[in-house]
This record gives structure tokens, C-alpha cells and sequence, in this order.
């Protein structure tokens, strides 16, 4: 088992705050204060500076957390080594995926899962692409799942299923269900993700390529969420390129519509990503094995017939 005090240390320096520590630990607030006072009594120095109103990690708090989460990793790989001699696998496994994963695909793959492991404990945490890989070199999570490109040299990616962009308008739109040159979206306001975003990465790469530059678009807006970028395209603010996934209610309801662009290919590869090393195992290794070999039958695509209705 991990070592309760270092537990209490990692989960402090993962929140910078005491009380949201004390809330995910079950403990009360001068509980966690003492066993940080232990620890530091131990080393015979600061871990974390609480002067200026604020929590931070002294220059030896940064030394031990790496090391307080590889004993973690250690730890949980041996839980699931040995309860996996009994025949499924048990114990915890800590997901993270980009947003689009997270919302749309993620619990069909968890449920999935779940049913051939049921003692497997998953928790899972979402935001855009370089969050998610920010989370899993630090070892808050051991897998993450991601729309875009990731632009990190410690991560190795294997894809598993591939997805093709959609540009989404106003229902009265004069696009609406019609073909367009891509010149023509120099006209519209054209909504983008924040900065970060796998699929902004998709999108500014696909019209580099298609001849259009920066400069030619009217990015006036960005928004950090697909639902926001679709309610924005609603309000008549502009249009957007999203996951087929994503837009499906509001194609059906007819509140939004979808327009094509002439040789415009806005393909991208959703990708499993672990550190670069040995293969995941245990938990990690059984859910990565499931999604490279179940996802294409578990996540039905979006058809052309759905799309059609809008």
C-alpha cells in the first residue's frame, strides 16, 4: 500500500490547498495539516511554503513529489499484479481524455469495460489535449485519450479510431445543407477552441493546407468547450467545425445544420497515450489492450443517414 503520509503530501502539492486535500482524503483539515507537520519533521525541512496568503511547494516539496508519484504508480501496479492472478482485474485506474472523448465516447468505452472488469475502481478527468498530457507526465493519470496531435516527445500515442470534422451553421444559414469553396469561409466569422485544443490543432492545420491563412479568417471569437461553440453558433455568432458526435441533438432537433467544404479533409486520429517506456500493465495495460482491440465496435460512427436529417 502507498505510504499514507506521502499519499496526504501528493494529493496537498496536487491541489496547492488544504481543504480540497482534506475533502478528497476524508480526513478533516488539521488532520492533514499534522501529517504534513510529520513529514516535514522527518526530512527536517519545509515541503511547502504557506507564507503570502497562499500554498506553494518549497524547492524540496518539488524534489520528493516525482518520487511521491512513482511510489504511487509502484504501488497500484502491484496492487493489480497480484488480485489480477485471480482472474480479472481489480483495483484502480485513473483516465484522462480530451473533451470530446470524455463527453461522447468515454462512458461507452468505461461501461464496456467495466462489464468484463467489474472490480476495476476508474476515475476518470477531462479537459483539452495538452491538459490531458500535462496530467499523465505527472502521473495523475495513467492513460489519456486525445483528439489532436500531441506535441510532446515523452508520450507515446497509438491511434484507435479516426473521426472526420464537421462545420456546423445556423439553421437559416445560406450554408445550411449546401457544398462551399473553402475561400468562402473568409466571409463568416469562424468560432475556434482555445489554445491547447487537439481539435483546434486539426482544424488550423486542414485549412493551412487548403491555402488559407490566419490572417484571411475572422477568428474573433474562442471559446474552452464544444457545447459552447455549438450555443454560440446558435446565437447566429458565427460558425464552427466540431465532432459529428457532438452536434447530433441539435441536428436532430434541427437547430443547427451542416455545410460541406469542397477539398476540405478535416480527418483526425483519436489516440491512446502513456509514457514512453515499457507498455502499460496491469489495469493501465488491460483497458489499453480493450480499446485498441473493441472501441470500432463499441462506438458506432455518426452515418451520413443521421446527418442527412438536418
Amino acid at each position: 500500500m502507498e505510504n499514507f503520509r506521502l499519499k496526504v503530501f501528493r494529493i496537498v502539492a496536487q491541489h496547492l490547498n488544504f481543504s480540497r486535500a482534506a475533502e478528497e482524503l476524508s480526513l478533516s483539515q488539521p488532520a492533514v495539516t499534522q501529517q504534513i507537520k510529520t513529514l516535514e519533521d522527518e526530512y527536517g525541512i519545509p515541503l511547502f511554503d504557506r507564507s503570502g496568503g497562499r500554498i506553494a511547494l518549497t524547492p524540496a516539496g518539488m524534489a520528493l513529489l516525482p518520487y511521491a508519484n512513482r511510489l504511487k504508480a509502484i504501488s497500484d501496479e502491484a496492487y493489480e499484479i497480484v488480485t489480477g492472478t485471480g482472474g480479472d482485474h481489480a483495483g484502480k485506474l485513473a483516465l484522462g481524455a480530451s473533451q470530446t472523448i470524455g463527453q461522447y465516447l468515454l462512458p461507452r468505452l468505461v461501461a464496456a469495460f467495466l462489464r468484463e472488469n467489474p472490480r476495476t475502481a476508474i476515475t476518470a478527468m477531462s479537459g483539452n489535449t495538452d491538459e490531458m498530457l500535462a496530467a499523465l507526465t505527472t502521473g495523475r493519470i495513467q492513460l489519456a485519450m486525445i483528439e489532436g496531435p500531441g506535441l510532446r516527445k515523452d508520450v507515446h500515442l497509438e491511434p484507435f479510431m479516426e473521426e472526420q470534422m464537421v462545420l456546423v451553421v445556423p439553421a437559416s444559414h445560406e450554408w445550411a445543407d449546401q457544398e462551399i469553396d473553402v475561400d468562402a469561409l473568409k466571409q463568416e466569422h469562424l468560432l475556434m477552441r482555445e489554445f491547447g485544443s487537439g481539435s483546434r490543432r486539426v482544424v488550423e492545420g486542414a485549412l493551412a493546407k487548403a491555402g488559407l491563412k490566419k490572417k484571411d479568417l475572422k477568428t474573433t471569437m474562442e471559446l474552452d468547450s464544444t457545447e459552447a461553440l455549438l450555443s454560440a453558433v446558435e446565437a447566429g455568432l458565427g460558425v464552427t467545425f466540431v465532432s459529428p458526435w457532438a452536434v447530433r441533438n441539435q441536428l436532430t432537433l434541427g437547430t443547427l445544420r451542416l455545410a460541406r467544404v469542397k477539398k476540405l479533409r478535416l480527418a483526425r486520429m483519436f489516440s491512446l497515450a502513456y509514457p514512453v517506456g515499457p507498455e502499460p500493465s496491469g489495469n493501465a495495460g488491460a483497458f489499453r489492450r480493450f480499446i485498441l482491440h473493441r472501441s470500432a465496435e463499441l462506438v458506432p460512427r455518426v452515418t451520413g443517414k443521421a446527418r442527412s436529417k438536418a
